[in-house]
């Protein structure tokens, strides 16, 4: 996410850095890198001359260029311009007490619109809300069919009409519908277009006039830019809406569209859509994005995602064995499993504190291939094996190298990362998140978590993805070569 704007601006930052002493021209000079790094990630003109203005009035100040550490004053000052520039942001739902709260869904075709409405009804599960999703956009068949998936998968209930023609209809029907059936909010995902016109806005408003919703969001897609800063523009004229949804930004390098939005519409942005997922909505925090743009990280979204794949109980359990030393192979893979899910590492990296470098490697690596390897080894193990890998000598090792269908070696890489994490792990326990961070810090400066140390060895990427015809054929390979090692050993 934003990694040309962060790249930008740490470049900058650096060229700061290097200064034996801070002038007026010198802060200059990194403030003009720091708005061609803006202008580069595709925000508004309007707003970088905005957020520069502010940053130079205050990074020109005597008091920021005779300080002991100018540099780290700048990186403070653009960080609560960001803040000021993304917020404030209302993250309360508002929900009614004792009625039914109704949310109005809209957007482009493309947006992500139907599948923002799934994920933020599963947002509202979470929290112990029941929500009802409704199809209201009767232009495509295909969209309302696509939200009764998503409304099986997630167990939430789907209201829509078979041949219904007039969405202002199907959307009263839904609200009366939800009031019997005790549902507390009402999601009416509605029409979209390819592209803004008359006929579009026209059924909106009737929507908007005739259903009153409590909420109107709009989903825009990130990755369009400056489009989905127009766009934006033009609904709220349109609708006056409570906030901006804003999808895709897990393949968005540049970030213009969410540094621009709040500044050009004075829409705040409400959620962001972080991948495919249904559990990919996060609520909007400006104090938390400006930290990831700076690469300074987001703990407080990063105990959010621990808690989506941490069982209280097993995660207390797990401290009590970190503390008595008892841990073992066994709750290493369970640990391995939980955060196993497609993306996850890499978002969790992206989010811890001065891990930036780190994501980047992990990205470029098949780090998920790397974790399911790392599973298939130990579940190739025995239970005495796995309380305590000492007991692995070379012929043990070998029958598990074989069960696994991996060299040896990487029997011997796992045990080794095993005794080597084992006692960060005991330290670790009983602390705190912040302390845990500050361990984290030291071992990426320690070298412990680069490519080459004895902490986790990733399985390197081929650069592209297989087709299923060309897995099939790689592994028929890897069986016909294991064969032939079994036929030669019969041989010796």
């Amino acid at each position: 996410m934003f990694e040309s704007l962060q790249d930008g601006l740490n470049q900058a930052l650096k060229t700061l850095r290097g200064k034996a002493r801070l002038t007026e021209a010198n802060m200059r000079d990194g403030l003009q890198l720091v708005e061609q790094s803006l202008l580069e990630a595709d925000v508004s003109y309007s707003v970088v001359k905005d957020f520069m203005g502010a940053v130079s009035a205050r990074a020109m100040g005597e008091k920021v260029l005779l300080s002991l550490n100018p540099t780290q004053q700048l990186i403070a000052i653009v960080h609560e311009e960001l803040i000021r520039l993304l917020g404030p942001v209302d993250t309360a739902l508002h929900l009614k007490p004792d009625d039914v709260t109704v949310f109005m869904m809209c957007g482009l075709q493309g947006s992500g619109k139907t599948t923002t409405c799934g994920k933020l009804a599963r947002l509202l599960m979470s929290q112990n809300i029941k929500p009802l999703l409704v199809a209201a956009d009767l232009q495509r068949p295909a969209a309302i069919e696509q939200l009764h998936v998503l409304g099986e998968q997630l167990g939430v209930p789907v209201y829509s009409e078979s041949g219904a023609k007039d969405p202002v209809k199907v959307c009263r029907n839904a609200v009366a519908k939800a009031k019997q059936e005790a549902a507390q909010v009402v999601i009416l995902d509605t029409a979209g277009r390819l592209a803004i016109d008359q006929e579009l806005m026209d059924e909106l408003r009737k929507i908007d006039n005739r259903v009153q919703p409590d909420q109107v969001y709009l989903v825009v897609d990130g990755m369009t830019g400056q489009d989905a800063v127009n766009s934006a523009k033009s609904f709220n004229e349109a609708l006056e809406l409570n906030g901006v949804i804003m999808t895709k930004l897990d393949g968005d390098a540049r970030g213009g569209a969410l540094l621009s939005v709040k500044h050009v519409t004075g829409v705040p942005v409400k959620f962001i859509g972080t991948g495919e997922h249904l559990d990919s909505l996060e609520v909007f925090r400006p104090e938390g994005m400006a930290g990831r743009i700076l690469g300074q990280g987001d703990v407080l979204q990063l105990v959010d995602e621990a808690r989506k794949v941490v069982d209280e109980k097993e995660q207390a359990e797990l401290e009590r064995k970190m503390r008595e030393g008892e841990i073992g192979l066994d709750d290493f893979k369970k640990q391995l499993e939980s955060f196993a899910q497609p993306g996850l590492l890499q978002r969790m990296m992206s989010l811890m504190p001065g891990m930036g470098e780190l994501n980047k490697m992990m990205q470029s690596e098949d780090t998920e291939g790397g974790v399911k390897q790392m599973i298939g080894i130990i579940n190739s193990m025995t239970p005495d094996e796995r309380r305590n890998p000492k007991v692995i000598e070379p012929s043990r090792r070998n029958r598990i190298a074989r069960g696994a269908g991996v060299p040896a070696q990487e029997v011997n890489q796992l045990v080794k990362q095993f005794e080597t994490f084992k006692p960060i792990m005991q330290a670790m326990s009983g602390k705190g998140m912040g302390d845990r961070m500050k361990m984290m810090n030291q071992l990426k400066d320690s070298g412990m978590l680069n490519p080459g140390a004895q902490g986790p060895k990733l399985k390197q990427s081929t650069g592209k993805r297989l087709s299923n015809k060309q897995k099939q054929k790689l592994k028929k390979e890897k069986e016909r070569l294991m064969r032939k090692k079994k036929r030669e050993s019969r041989k010796k």
